[in-house]
């Protein structure tokens, strides 16, 4: 248990350390009033204090990509754990950092908005469209996995057709509400459910005296699946997920101060990288080795290994209260990812959003889209959630070199991850089944080839906008409030 506990410490001393580090080079301004006060509207622009938006920020990002991705990826053995405390500390979490904070700065922009600005007009309808298609996806996912689980805990009593149409008429609401009317009221609720459920099976590896293995780089997996590139799609959220970058500026919006950005952004993913490794212990420890892990997700998949550990752990009560919290996490990332969509399509419409009316002419069709999607095999969804989530996370990396190359600080923090998981990404799309199916050794030299392509457009693009003085941040020093 010590490699468990270790990258346990090694988290929470990232959020000390480098989350400061980063903080630094960002170079926040407590003076500058944030959008939600220069852009108070009443119903995404709305200041809200730093813990509610701290777990609004965690539920946001924390689908069920921090256990559902950590359990599949457990079946590669401890060098998961490598990938979760590197990536989450040096990736994931700066990624989410940038994006919030760029945000803040121009006036909540969503990502699409932001892609534009910095990385060139051409990247608008890209970016928009790898945006929604994301978004559309994690909503629809996130409609099905809660309503698998609830289905499960519930014994099969109520129709699966009830569960989902239940959760699609909370999302409804959710995403056409103000955000303090139901997201803000409700959350602080599921926040405490999930940290109880993630502390509660914690507590249970501890007293139980998991056999937690130790450190190791061999590939454990039972079909000897190679781990690069694949554990990088398999374990996502719970290190690095370009998804967080659609959710980081719906706080952007209600945060009070940029010193509460460490905190809300920073902090938040490196709690969502703790969530992930229990989850990837726990299934590493309890079902006698990879190949029992193996034979339970073939039987029902991660959500029956969410209900074993949890049993396991906590007993029949507590069990059921930890698979309560695990079927919070979709919930709670499915309603923003459909609140997102509608905001980045009203930001590229230029469509104000204060009227219901209006907020309904984009809903609508969105929730429309994701019923149909919900009837396509979830192993297919998912695949191409994966890639369309990492391929999010690239662009927002860059956009956050970006701004620092322009700004002349260090840009490399944001630039090695956004390299390195560029790579993957490449290579990935060029082998993989639902890309082009190339052998191995030809996607990575294509791989390298493309990286270094698109590198080069990245500096020539990044000199040019600091010859230019591209401006950095929207100009507040005509708002006379007080924030």
């Amino acid at each position: 248990m010590i490699t468990f506990l270790v990258c346990i410490a090694l988290l929470i001393l990232g959020y000390f350390t480098y989350g400061k580090f980063v903080e630094k080079v960002f170079g926040v301004n407590v003076e500058r009033p944030t959008p939600a006060y220069t852009h108070g509207d009443g119903v995404d622009y709305v200041p809200m204090n730093v813990t509610r938006n701290s777990l609004i920020q965690l539920l946001n990002i924390a689908g069920t990509g921090p256990i559902f991705g950590p359990i599949m990826g457990a079946l590669y053995g401890p060098v998961a754990f490598i990938w979760i405390v590197v990536g989450c500390i040096f990736a994931g979490a700066v990624h989410d950092y940038l994006t919030g904070m760029i945000s803040l700065r121009n006036k909540g922009a969503h990502l699409p908005e932001l892609a534009t600005k910095f990385l060139g007009k051409a990247m608008k309808h890209v970016v928009n469209a790898f945006a929604l298609l994301l978004l559309l996806l994690v909503g629809t996912v996130f409609v099905t996995t809660p309503a698998d689980l609830l289905y499960v805990l519930m014994d099969g009593k109520v129709p699966i057709l009830i569960l989902v149409g239940a959760i699609f008429l909370y999302y409804i609401l959710a995403t056409l509400m103000p955000i303090d009317k139901i997201i803000g009221r409700l959350y602080p609720y599921f926040g405490a459910l999930l940290i109880i459920s993630a502390v509660g099976v914690f507590i249970g590896l501890l007293v139980k005296g998991a056999p937690i293995p130790e450190i190791s780089l061999k590939n454990f997996h039972p079909d000897n699946t190679p781990i690069f590139p694949l554990i990088f799609f398999t374990i996502t959220c719970g290190a690095l997920s370009g998804f967080h970058a659609t959710q980081s500026p719906i706080i952007s919006r209600t945060t009070e101060n940029e010193r509460q950005g460490r905190k809300i952004f920073y902090g938040m993913m490196i709690a969502e990288g703790v969530i992930a490794m229990i989850w990837a212990a726990a299934a590493m420890s309890l079902f006698d080795g990879y190949g029992g892990l193996k034979e339970m997700l073939a039987a029902g998949g991660p959500g029956l290994v969410v209900s074993e550990v949890s049993k396991m752990m906590l007993g029949g009560i507590g069990g059921t209260l930890a698979v309560l919290g695990v079927v919070v996490l979709p919930i709670t990332s499915g309603d923003t990812a459909f609140r997102s969509a509608r905001m980045i399509i009203a930001e590229y419409l230029n469509y104000a959003q204060k009227k219901l009316t209006s907020r309904l002419w984009i809903a609508i069709p969105l929730f429309a889209i994701s019923i149909v999607l919900t009837q396509i095999d979830f192993n297919i969804l998912w695949r191409y959630f994966s890639w369309a989530n990492q391929t999010t996370a690239v662009i927002a990396l860059f956009v956050g070199a970006m701004y620092l190359y322009v700004a002349k600080k260090n840009y490399f923090i944001a630039l090695i991850p956004g390299t390195f998981i560029l790579v993957m990404v490449l290579a990935y799309i060029l082998n993989a089944p639902i890309g082009f199916r190339l052998p191995m050794n030809i996607a990575w030299i294509g791989s390298a080839i493309g990286t270094v392509i698109l590198l080069a457009l990245f500096f020539r693009a990044a000199n040019k906008n600091r010859a230019n003085n591209l401006p950095l941040e929207e100009d507040v020093s005509d708002w006379k409030g007080v924030a």
